[in-house]
């Protein structure tokens, strides 16, 4: 009998990781690049952003997230390439997630731009077994359910943007579809659509919506901001958050200098897991490198 608890034990715990192992962030709203290889930031050379995000807080076993991305644009070849890392711990579970991306940016309109992006992944899922006790440590069948697993992936995605309008559409983990070996990380698919004003007035308003879809699983996430300006940049902005599944949302964010930012959300479910959590937190700090000036036709 006591097998038979630790087995379902082990395999709803597995069915925990499967549904985290696509590591998420609320701050997609404000890089896209998160859930999108084909998001490009072309103002900037490079864009560099860490981010930690504890899910679930009081919730024993609940997810921990840490994030890092790097992109570099190559304006005169319309080319981002890109590096992202994220690794996330549920339990006694750790995935691991590193993408190398490449986009490309085609103007097809006097104001409009269509990114498209494709990432190559390296992802691993392994397991602290110090943190499993086992009435009976021996038994094959249950360290059979924990083994490490290394296995390759592949991200695609468009984004069609202007001054005020970002649309997109990706698809992670493309392998999941067919291979076995990779279901550990489930397909998982993001469309979205985002406006935001870029006046001159002191308060500027954004929106957006974004469907979400991984295994057998539909999401749909809402979100409205205030931006305040000061001259020359956003100060400031103030945003709310509705995911369905009972589930809302403040972000924060603050413009440190003009090439730095730091961003703050917080999550709170009012299911029926607000019994035994506090919410969810997440931080993430945002540094841009502006571009390189080039004299084209100098006489020197």
């Amino acid at each position: 009998m006591k097998k038979i608890l630790i087995l379902i034990v082990i395999a709803t715990s597995a069915v925990f990781a499967h549904a985290q192992s696509n590591i998420r962030l609320t701050n997609y709203w404000n890089n896209t690049y998160f859930v999108n290889p084909a998001s490009i930031d072309d103002k900037y050379l490079a864009d560099f952003s860490m981010a930690a995000r504890k899910q679930w807080f009081n919730f024993p076993g609940a997810p921990t997230t840490f994030f890092g991305a790097a992109t570099l644009y190559n304006e005169d070849l319309h080319t981002q390439f890109g590096l992202r890392l994220a690794q996330d711990n549920v339990g006694y579970t750790t995935t691991t997630d590193i993408d190398f991306t490449y986009a490309y940016a085609l103007t097809v309109a006097k104001y409009w731009k269509l990114n498209m992006g494709v990432a190559a992944s390296y992802q691993n899922m392994s397991y602290d077994l110090s943190q499993v006790n086992f009435s009976t440590p021996d038994d094959d069948k249950i360290f059979s359910k924990l083994i490490n697993e290394n296995n390759f992936n592949a991200e695609v995605g468009v984004e069609l943007t202007n001054n005020q309008w970002k649309i997109g559409a990706s698809s992670l983990n493309l392998f999941s579809l067919f291979y076995p070996l990779n279901k550990q990380y489930a397909n998982t698919n993001f469309v979205y659509a985002m406006y935001k004003q870029n006046s001159r007035n002191y308060i500027n308003l954004g929106y957006g919506i974004c469907g979400i879809q991984y295994a057998n699983t539909y999401q749909m996430e809402l979100n409205m901001t205030s931006y305040f300006n000061l001259p020359g940049t956003n100060a400031f902005q103030v945003g709310l958050l509705y995911r369905t599944w009972s589930e809302m949302g403040l972000m924060l964010g603050i413009d440190l200098s003009k090439n730095l930012k730091l961003s703050y959300s917080y999550d709170y479910n009012v299911g029926g897991i607000s019994r035994s959590s506090l919410g969810t937190n997440e931080l993430m700090i945002t540094y841009k490198l502006d571009k390189i000036w080039k004299c084209r036709n100098c006489w020197y």
